[in-house]
């Protein structure tokens, strides 16, 4: 039997961003607008953020030479193109066949409601935000921006480019929430009800792991199966803080 798949998949946040930290301070304050001067692809990550990824990385050398990542792709969004570079930083970079900034793994667009709190959509497009509510956060894309579905579009695209690139190589994926939870729907073969019921669950923490190994004895010809969901222990281990803030623009839950 011929094995399509890559060995294993890790998917991971990116460390907490000075985004999510201008979010929290917004929404506290019960402010309309989140305050942060740079683009949303140009966001990087806060103090704790670098520590997060730090202590992430020394998981990742942990582990046996021949079970670390050998394929590192990741979001150009600043925040996790500097995640992927601290989670590198202890791999044998000799034994890595491939790093790529993929835009297929950006943030979702919020369009016109990019750095607004959930107040703040509410009192300036009241309309759209009754819109949300009712079509729910799956289907609903607001001016300019993405749908949940639209996300998925692309990255079916990038699981094709894992089964024809990487197949039996080690990936490790960096990205935003959205891109994990879009991941998992798409492997785990989920529906709408199932993945916003996950979502629904928690926030995806920041510098978390979810993975998947192939098992040749899942299926008829083998396929990726769990193994870890929103992992945080390399953190809890090295005493670095959780944070599970949501994405920079109003990404509240439904």
């Amino acid at each position: 039997m011929e094995q399509k798949w890559p060995q294993e998949i890790w998917l991971v946040r990116h460390g907490q961003s000075a985004g999510n930290v201008a979010r929290d301070a917004a929404e506290a304050a019960a402010g309309l607008q989140i305050d942060i001067a740079e683009r949303d692809v140009d966001v990087p990550l806060s103090d704790l953020g670098v520590r997060q990824s730090e202590a992430l990385s020394a998981w990742f050398a942990a582990l046996p030479r021949e079970g670390q990542p050998n394929v590192v792709l990741h979001s150009p969004y600043m925040r996790a193109a500097q995640t992927a570079d601290i989670l590198m930083s202890r791999l044998e970079r000799d034994d890595l066949v491939a790093v790529h900034a993929d835009e297929r793994l950006r943030e979702k667009e919020f369009g016109i409601l990019d750095r607004l709190t959930v107040r703040g959509i509410a009192e300036k497009y009241p309309e759209l935000h009754a819109q949300r509510h009712h079509v729910g956060k799956f289907y609903f894309r607001p001016p300019g921006g993405e749908s949940w579905c639209d996300v998925i579009l692309r990255l079916r695209s990038v699981l094709d480019t894992l089964t024809r690139e990487y197949c039996r190589d080690r990936v490790l994926i960096v990205g935003h929430q959205v891109i994990v939870n879009c991941f998992r729907y798409l492997i785990e073969r989920m529906d709408e009800a199932k993945i916003l019921e996950q979502d629904r669950l928690g926030d995806v923490p920041n510098c978390s792991v979810t993975s998947y190994a192939f098992d040749p004895a899942l299926g008829k010809r083998g396929k990726l199966g769990l193994r870890l969901v929103n992992f945080v222990a390399p953190l809890e281990v090295r005493g670095t803080p959780i944070t599970v803030e949501k994405d920079v623009p109003g990404a509240a839950k439904a």
